[in-house]
């Protein structure tokens, strides 16, 4: 019973005593996964970068320092009305000059235009999507030829996870969304090891066709 609310609160964080602290242990974990996974992505100025399950925003913020172009825009999606909230309090001043747009939406089905984004990322976000391949369209349907995608994770922390049934089904193991991203037409799948500021993690990389 445990992991699975745990589960739940990992994936959709509530406005609870549960989803706040999960929100520090975000902040506390993630944001060298998050920040490794902007710098990997090698954004340029005028570009149209998308993050997928933004939580509080940390790499949202990452994101928007390199956006220095007119034309440099971050958006970001996430289904969780509370880290939806958390984010837009963080980034209001983004968020009102233009350079931020956050949708409170499900992964699989983003209020975007096809071929509108340059780069996509995401950090400890996809084991959650009921259906890998159904995101893995969507995400592919709104990147531009040639976009990148990065995700990073602390592999062997999920994995314990996973063990324990705090992750649902199988959809944890990087092997299942990487075949997802090779169905929906992403090539040069591959998974590497990194590290930084002595966090040794995962990154997987896509490029779309």
């Amino acid at each position: 019973m445990w992991a699975e609310k745990l589960g739940k609160q990992l994936g959709k964080p509530t406005r609870s005593l549960g989803g706040w602290l999960l929100s520090k242990m975000f902040k506390a974990r993630n944001q060298v996964l998050e920040d490794s996974a902007v710098q990997m992505l090698e954004i340029q100025p005028g570009e149209t970068v998308l993050e997928l399950g933004h939580g509080p925003g940390l790499g949202l913020q990452a994101a928007a320092k390199l956006l220095t172009g007119p034309a440099g825009h971050i958006i970001g999606v996430d289904y969780s009305e509370y880290m939806h909230q958390m984010a837009k309090e963080r980034l209001k001043g983004l968020i009102a000059s233009g350079k931020v747009t956050l949708h409170l939406c499900d992964v699989a089905a983003m209020p975007l235009a096809d071929n509108t984004v340059d780069k996509v990322f995401h950090c400890n976000c996809y084991y959650f999507w009921p259906d890998l391949r159904k995101a893995a369209l969507e995400i592919h349907r709104v990147i531009k030829p040639g976009g990148r995608v990065v995700t990073t994770m602390r592999l062997a922390h999920i994995t314990a996870l996973g063990a324990k049934g705090v992750m649902p089904g199988e959809n944890w193991r990087p092997e299942a969304y990487m075949a997802a991203l090779r169905d929906s037409g992403f090539t040069d799948v591959r998974m590497e090891d990194k590290q930084d500021k002595n966090l040794t993690f995962k990154a997987i990389f896509a490029t779309a066709l």
